[in-house]
């Protein structure tokens, strides 16, 4: 009776779904260096609300998502954070070359241990952090210009509301 019950939920859960656990709570503590070379941590992510993604140069999806991240970057509307995850340095900065650099900085997860800090399944994936640098929204799969549309716009203005919010 039990596992029929566990079944009948099944039916209603929304298998795109992958629920985080760092939802409203602070992006982890991280110390690693970007794709260019230079130091990163946590004081170097931006003091206002942005986006971090999480893509690799073996990722095709992320191809796809690519032109929207290059529009937002070049009409400022956001700051975007990349995280190079689990891929090599020489490959994404290949990468980066061919396709534009849309990120205010790439920060290099060559072992994928900042990613499993993060709870990330695989790239793409695309957090929303407020100004406190806490995770407020996260999509998994390709951030495209509906996606930014009908998700993320409605999720900054939320963010915006908030009282006590400058931005």
């Amino acid at each position: 009776m039990g596992l029929a019950i566990l079944l009948w939920r099944g039916l209603y859960l929304d298998p795109k779904e992958l629920p985080s656990v760092l939802i409203d709570k602070p992006m982890p503590a991280f110390a690693l260096t970007t794709v260019d070379g230079e130091s990163a941590t946590n004081a170097d992510l931006p003091d206002q609300i942005f986006l971090l993604n999480i893509w690799g140069s073996y990722c095709l999806p992320c191809l796809i998502e690519h032109p929207t991240l290059m529009r937002l970057s070049e009409v400022g509307e956001i700051p975007v954070v990349g995280v190079n995850y689990s891929d090599r340095q020489d490959l994404a900065l290949d990468w980066l070359d061919d396709n534009g650099n849309p990120f205010a900085f790439s920060i290099l997860d060559e072992s994928g241990r900042f990613g499993i800090d993060l709870g990330v399944y695989g790239a793409p994936e695309t957090y929303l952090v407020d100004a406190d640098g806490v995770i407020r929204f996260r999509h998994v799969s390709v951030l495209d210009e509906t996606v930014w549309a009908q998700e993320f716009v409605p999720a900054i203005a939320e963010l915006k509301a908030e009282p006590g919010r400058l931005e």
